[in-house]
């Protein structure tokens, strides 16, 4: 027997069957995880995490740090700093408690994403041992860098986060 087709059933095409649904999620899902398979491997293969343009010379400044380090520690210098808005106190004193009269002090706000927002401080010796700095910053969250060198050589580094308000 041959199945009657009525006039209205021209034209439609074929209907949607589960077979047809389920192929058409199998292909989608398909070339979505081909396409991630590619573009995750194109990412991972072209970027090795790698910053730094010569990881020797990296390695040797860490080592330097390092070593620059372990001397700071040694020397058992205290130095406090005390800043606000506007204001920057520092009191830098060596092992025995006498101030440091023959350091130059280096001080820095580092923004903390965003380095082109840096301020170089410009700190002035109040007494021995103690300097002041006066300028203007925006509040904020800044990592202080305070540095005291001798004839070229830094001899204390030291970083801190601090919240200007």
């Amino acid at each position: 027997m041959a199945a009657r087709r009525n006039a209205s059933d021209e034209g439609k095409g074929r209907p949607i069957t589960g077979r047809t649904v389920l192929v058409c999620f199998i292909g989608f899902f398909g070339v979505v995880f081909t396409a991630n398979f590619f573009l995750v491997r194109a990412a991972v293969t072209s970027f090795g995490g790698v910053e730094t343009e010569s990881s020797y010379k990296a390695g040797l400044a860490f080592r330097a740090e390092s070593e620059a380090a372990a001397a700071q520690d040694a020397r058992h210098w205290q130095v406090d700093a005390h800043i606000e808005p506007g204001r920057l106190d520092v009191a830098a004193h060596d092992a025995e408690g006498r101030p440091l009269t023959d350091v130059a002090l280096v001080a820095t706000l580092q923004h903390p994403t965003d380095r082109r927002l840096d301020v170089p401080l410009d700190p002035v010796r109040v007494s021995a041992g103690q300097w002041r700095a006066t300028d203007t910053v925006a509040s904020g969250q800044w990592e202080l860098v305070i540095e005291l060198n001798r004839d070229g050589e830094r001899l204390f580094r030291s970083t801190n986060r601090v919240i200007i308000r």
